[in-house]
């Protein structure tokens, strides 16, 4: 066990120097060589049996961390550090605005514009708008009427087209942009997770190999 033996007893952290109880302090020898050695290198004289309270050993492990990602990735990424930050308080991964706005309920507008698009991109509206379309022609072209209402070369259809692809255009891309921005926190959160994962299986096999 990586902690120490009773809960009753107090010790005192070899990084900052403060009393702790047992049951929030661990034993640097039941850490892995290359974290003791980060340590050593801030904190003079530890030995094997040296203690280490919760907060520096979570801020130890960070750092440890850190230089493992930045040894297989590189340069780490803002939602990497923010993954570590997580780690380091022991904080959920998922940001809280992330999944309000993934479960909150869309607003009238949201709506309306997820309907719009739906339709405007489906063979329903493609065969209705192919269906107006001949009508129209064949009402002005066969003379139904004594007075065509839109004669050749059909001013009054170009125009009412123009409307509806000028209200329709806009519509459609607010909701690819609140779409969008959904898949974008989606990804965000799948790989802070995924990270988060890694970095606690990491830790587990640190506690089974020691």
């Amino acid at each position: 066990m990586s902690r120490h033996s009773s809960s009753n007893k107090t010790g005192r952290c070899a990084a900052c120097g403060k009393s702790f109880p047992a049951s929030r302090l661990s034993k640097v020898e039941y850490l892995r060589p290359r974290l003791v050695e980060l340590i050593a290198a801030e904190v003079s004289d530890l030995g094997d049996h040296a203690l280490l309270c919760d907060g520096d050993l979570a801020r130890f492990r960070r750092r440890y961390v850190e230089q493992l990602l930045d040894e297989e990735r590189g340069e780490l990424s803002e939602l990497d550090r923010q993954v570590l930050d997580t780690y380091e308080k022991g904080a959920s991964t998922v940001q809280a605005s992330a999944v309000g706005l993934l479960e909150r309920n869309p607003t009238l507008g949201e709506r309306v514009a997820d309907r719009v698009a739906a339709f405007g991109g489906s063979w329903t509206f493609i065969l209705i708008f192919i269906s107006v379309l001949l009508v129209w022609m064949a009402l002005n072209v066969v003379g139904l009427f004594a007075e065509p209402f839109d004669p050749y070369p059909f001013i009054l259809l170009n125009l009412v087209l123009s409307c509806i692809a000028a209200l329709q255009a806009p519509v459609i891309m607010m909701s690819q942009r609140r779409q969008e921005e959904k898949d974008r926190l989606r990804a965000e959160n799948d790989y802070k997770i995924n990270l988060r994962a890694e970095l606690e299986i990491r830790q587990l096999h640190e506690k089974i190999d020691h």
